[in-house]
């Protein structure tokens, strides 16, 4: 009797990275609409670091790190334009550009510190 019934190595895998997209950007809205700023910035960085995953695991990006530089450099646009255009939305600008700072900075630091190594067993 098989392990697991019905799956076999034809089949593609499953991808956790799509609920986390999804969660992302209304956690982020109802971090807005109740006046948490954290829970917004953690909102996005969930939906930012989720996307990078999604784009690695598909092959658009070479690895995470730059996908989710990627995904800032179009979040600080977004947050320049909520801040700094006639939308005058600031509350919500400025919880954009603190993702995209936090998600640069991760950016940053796993490319330079994060290594992939091949198992040497």
């Amino acid at each position: 009797m098989e392990d697991t019934p019905g799956l076999s190595e034809q089949y593609r895998k499953a991808s956790p990275w799509p609920l986390f997209v999804a969660l992302g950007i209304p956690l982020s809205e109802l971090g807005i609409l109740f006046g948490l700023f954290p829970v917004a910035v953690g909102g996005l960085l969930l939906f930012g670091g989720s996307a990078a995953g999604m784009a690695a695991e598909s092959g658009y990006a070479q690895t995470a790190w730059r996908g989710m530089a990627g995904v800032a450099a179009i979040l600080v646009v977004l947050g320049l334009s909520f801040v700094f255009t006639t939308l005058d939305l600031p509350d919500r600008g400025t919880a954009i550009l603190a993702a995209a700072t936090i998600l640069v900075a991760a950016a940053i630091a796993g490319e330079l510190f994060a290594r992939d190594v091949e198992p040497t067993y």
